[in-house]
């Protein structure tokens, strides 16, 4: 008996060192991708100051990720690319997260119909291919950040609308749902009042966790092009950039900015499942 006791006051211990855990990962990453913005905007006047006496020169104490064919500071250039990448990504993940928690509370609240006709539409942009559907949408809209925004946005919001959509329909049929239509409440004061709340959580995991696939999309379609200005210095630019230099052996125009993209996405996705480990009690990760 008394080992069994001791047993269940081992597990609240765990399980907050475990949430302890969780809140100092999740604390370490933002402060990592916060300093990254910060220095990002920092850098943004010397990432274009060009220096032509220091053209393509390897890492160095002098300048830590190299010079390009214009001596511009690759490591500020790097900086200055990642912040561009991180107010795309955060723009692009919030205006599609906002779509799917719009779509979910129709589909919730819009009766057979309006359900069937979001299902319809979850289901056909999931069987588009994804990559051509934004380039067509990058091409169409005149490429630009805007255009790189909008496109991102429209692609990424159908399986955040899956997941919501099903909460969404718990929701309906609980009690307090019950007792609010037999006291009168329409539709709409309804998904107002308790279908939007009760998805917030998971509306703010989902929109986490679709950042790092907007940052990625944005490097993507940079890279083809069709992205942001060729004169912002993002990282699917200088990526396109350096393809012309590899060949030279001037390898650090290309990996250490794809190192650097990569770490960030890594620490933004670290920052969703964190997210939703303290959001989601049943999440394995607590």
């Amino acid at each position: 008996m008394t080992a069994f006791l001791a047993k269940n006051d081992r597990a609240p211990s765990r399980l907050g060192d475990r949430r302890r855990r969780t809140l100092a990962y999740l604390g370490l990453s933002l402060l990592m991708v916060a300093a990254v913005a910060v220095f990002g905007t920092l850098s943004v006047d010397e990432a274009g100051s060009t220096q032509l006496g220091a053209r393509n020169l390897g890492p160095s104490w002098a300048h830590l990720f190299g010079t390009d064919r214009l001596g511009r500071d690759m490591l500020a250039r790097v900086l200055s690319g990642l912040r561009l990448s991180l107010v795309v990504g955060v723009s692009a993940a919030l205006v599609s997260g906002a779509i799917a928690l719009l779509m979910a509370c129709l589909a919730a609240v819009g009766g057979r119909l309006v359900d069937r006709a979001v299902s319809w539409l979850v289901d056909l942009f999931l069987a588009l291919p994804h990559l051509v559907l934004l380039i067509l949408l990058a091409f169409a809209l005149g490429g630009g950040t805007r255009a790189v925004i909008i496109a991102v946005a429209v692609t990424h919001w159908p399986t955040l609308t899956r997941v919501l959509r099903g909460h969404a329909r718990q929701v309906m049929s609980s009690d307090y749902v019950l007792v609010a239509r037999s006291f009168g409440r329409g539709r709409w004061w309804i998904a107002r009042r308790h279908v939007a709340p009760q998805l917030v959580g998971h509306f703010v995991v989902g929109t986490a966790l679709l950042f790092p696939h907007a940052i990625l999309h944005e490097a993507a379609l940079s890279f083809l092009g069709l992205g942001v200005d060729p004169a912002e210095p993002s990282i699917g630019v200088l990526l396109a950039e350096s393809m012309r230099f590899l060949s030279a052996g001037a390898w650090w125009l290309a990996v250490l900015p794809g190192l650097c993209l990569l770490i960030v996405v890594k620490l933004v996705d670290a920052i969703g499942e964190n997210t939703r480990a303290l959001l989601d009690p049943r999440s394995h990760h607590l």
